[in-house]
């Protein structure tokens, strides 16, 4: 239902897009005189993409935002430090300027003789400023009750413990032990620090409002299924290569062609790759239907009037509290499912018999 949700909504805005976005001549004539132009896709990929300032809401040309730390090198100026409403609003001779193409934007240098560079960017843009808050909540949260769980261990849960200690049951008991076997401990520290970092990060987009998609971005769950494949690689037995080299299937499967063996070769590669989109597709969709929803307002506002526009804004915000009620159940089942799926693997890499 949340897919084909998605899929009608998206297919109905971008129906308008040739419409609404001023990128002809012919599309310019087609909008009223004094009226300007509500470029659609524009507007969804600004909230759900990365960028180099906090936006938070626009009044009118107004846009009312916090900028960023802006940290580059350029192979011929150097390190530069600034923060981002420079890029915004550029005094003249000021080197550098965001270029935007294919819904996303990057930082160029403007040398000298006209010709762009392309610096390395190591900016705190709205994401990593998101991690770090999600960092801060976890470190904020867990050494407290780590350090009166160390000192009195004998005495009863207060406060945060509540919180903490029953996750820490939770996966130790339904998913290290039953998924790794006795030689769980050692990957304890990882999946309670996978579960909790990623369910603060799908709540922490969904209920600090103003943009955050931290799960919703590749780069972040690419590297989350890389310490996962790493974590495998590492703990991986003879037994566990014996299986995708040789498995136990009909010899015709085998041989001549080894299909199967290539298959189980490749999907040491292929499950990352599962982790990786599974949680990214999943979070970026919440995020994507709630910010269609809110288009909407803005859409019936351009085509019809203002009061169209409000009579959308009840469905509209409606439809939204509900999928972000939804949402939020789906954050703590992806925080589980990452977590199960790597102890999976983790289990089989490290089984003692050939399975």
């Amino acid at each position: 239902m949340k897919r084909l949700s998605f899929l009608f909504l998206i297919v109905f805005l971008f129906s308008f897009q040739p419409l609404f976005s001023s990128g002809t001549d012919a599309v310019t004539d087609s909008i009223p005189e004094g009226k300007e132009s509500f470029n659609i896709v524009e507007f969804i990929f600004d909230h759900v993409n990365d960028s180099h300032e906090w936006y938070f809401f626009s009044v009118g040309k107004t846009h009312v935002s916090v900028p960023l730390p802006v940290i580059l090198h350029s192979e011929k100026s150097g390190w530069h430090f600034f923060f981002s409403n420079k890029l915004m609003h550029p005094e003249e001779g000021f080197p550098f300027k965001i270029v935007k193409a294919d819904n996303s934007s990057k930082i160029v240098e403007v040398l000298e003789d006209g010709s762009e560079i392309t610096p390395l960017d190591l900016s705190i843009t709205k994401t990593v400023f998101g991690l770090l808050i999600a960092a801060f909540l976890l470190l904020f949260v867990i050494i407290p009750v780590a350090k009166r769980s160390s000192a009195k261990p004998m005495e009863p849960t207060r406060g945060l413990q509540n919180m903490v200690e029953p996750i820490v049951i939770f996966i130790r008991d339904d998913i290290a032990k039953p998924f790794i076997g006795k030689k769980y401990l050692p990957y304890m520290p990882y999946l309670l620090t996978l579960f909790s970092f990623i369910l603060v990060c799908n709540l922490i987009g969904l209920l600090i409002p103003f943009g955050f998609n931290l799960t919703g971005n590749t780069a972040i769950t690419l590297v989350l299924a890389t310490f996962t494949f790493i974590i495998t690689m590492a703990s991986s037995k003879k037994n566990y290569w014996l299986g995708i080299i040789n498995p136990e299937v009909p010899w015709f499967m085998k041989i001549p062609i080894p299909l199967i063996p290539f298959i189980e070769f490749l999907g040491v590669f292929t499950k990352p790759i599962i982790l990786m989109v599974r949680l990214f597709a999943n979070m970026f969709a919440g995020h994507m239907i709630v910010t269609v929803l809110v288009a909407l307002i803005f859409l019936m506002s351009f085509i019809f009037n203002p009061i169209v526009g409000a009579g959308t804004s009840i469905i509209s915000v409606a439809f939204s509290l509900f999928m972000l009620v939804v949402d939020i159940l789906i954050s703590f089942i992806q925080a589980y499912i990452f977590t199960l799926l790597s102890a999976m693997y983790f289990g089989m890499a490290g089984s003692e018999s050939k399975h």
